[in-house]
């Protein structure tokens, strides 16, 4: 915050102003930004801020403000005012069981992305057992970003070994740090740089139970909102003139890394899922399913080799 004549008056609040001043602040002034969520987007601002997350947010409401905590609360409404978005203000977001940390090098994870996991799970499940009888199994994550699906399959499933893949070192800086803070579940993931399945050791090639990924697949000419183009990468984004490049050749090279019986899960967008599932039948697959995402759309498709 700053006084008359652009002086900082941080010093100047800090044990004399609550919290709950600064959450009035922040709405009304991200209201006035024209921003879609100004309440919310306010409460994660003075939560992050303040500490005081979650069912602590009412109660910390009262707390004075701290010189550091107004700091970093000027510092993230600033930065959302001009149209940041949220989760790279914060710095993280959760996905799934995850808190992952996320910057302008990775695409947000999104909630789509967490029922792509689901099918993941549930063929990893399908492939190698529950309960007592569980077998390992071995995946890859093509196109990692932050790690989520990647970290996700190993937190999700105690048996499972992923290689998390990403052509862009930018992004596998964040996925290792990612990996870093998920603990134990994290040493069962692998991290190798390269483009698709060029990135794995070729003596993965016909051994792996699972290929997941969610690639690029919004098409050069496809209108985006400015809050996805204007700040997250686009190379993570945008595949090609048909947005169908990149599914193309993860589908189509799939069969050659798999194990008999192995499975493919990719997200892609609803108007791409009948060719993307013809392809499929069309390279070997001989179970190929499209699943949606929470809204009903179409949202993936679920392809299975012959065991």
């Amino acid at each position: 915050m700053t006084g008359e004549g652009g002086q900082d008056t941080d010093g100047d609040l800090a044990g004399t102003v609550a919290w709950r001043s600064l959450h009035e602040e922040a709405v009304d002034r991200l209201r006035a930004a024209g921003l879609p969520s100004p309440e919310v987007d306010a409460r994660r601002i003075v939560e992050r801020a303040s500490g005081n997350e979650g069912a602590a947010f009412a109660l910390g409401l009262s707390d004075l403000v701290t010189l550091r905590g107004v700091a970093a609360f000027d510092g993230m409404l600033a930065r959302r005012e001009r149209g940041e978005p949220l989760q790279y203000v914060l710095g993280g977001w959760g996905f799934r069981t995850l808190d992952l940390f996320v910057d302008r090098r990775v695409l947000i994870p999104r909630p789509e992305t967490e029922q792509v996991v689901e099918a993941a799970l549930a063929a990893l499940r399908r492939i190698g057992g529950t309960g007592a009888d569980a077998r390992p199994v071995l995946a890859a994550d093509l196109g990692t970003g932050s790690g989520a699906i990647a970290l996700s399959l190993a937190v999700e499933h105690v048996h499972a070994t992923v290689w998390a893949t990403d052509a862009s070192p930018d992004a596998l800086a964040v996925a290792r740090a990612n990996i870093a803070g998920t603990g134990r579940p994290g040493a069962r993931v692998r991290v190798a740089e390269g483009d698709w399945f060029d990135a794995l050791p070729g003596d993965l090639r016909g051994s792996l139970d699972l290929v997941v990924s969610n690639p690029p697949y919004v098409a050069t000419e496809d209108d985006l909102p400015p809050e996805v183009a204007e700040w997250e990468p686009r190379r993570a984004l945008v595949a090609g003139d048909a947005g169908t490049e990149h599914l193309e050749h993860i589908v189509g090279e799939a069969p050659q890394w798999l194990a008999p019986g192995g499975a493919l899960v990719v997200e892609l967008a609803p108007a791409q899922a009948g060719q993307v599932a013809d392809l499929a039948r069309q390279v070997g697959f001989t179970s190929v399913g499209v699943g949606q995402d929470l809204s009903g759309r179409d949202r993936m498709v679920v392809a299975l080799l012959d065991a």
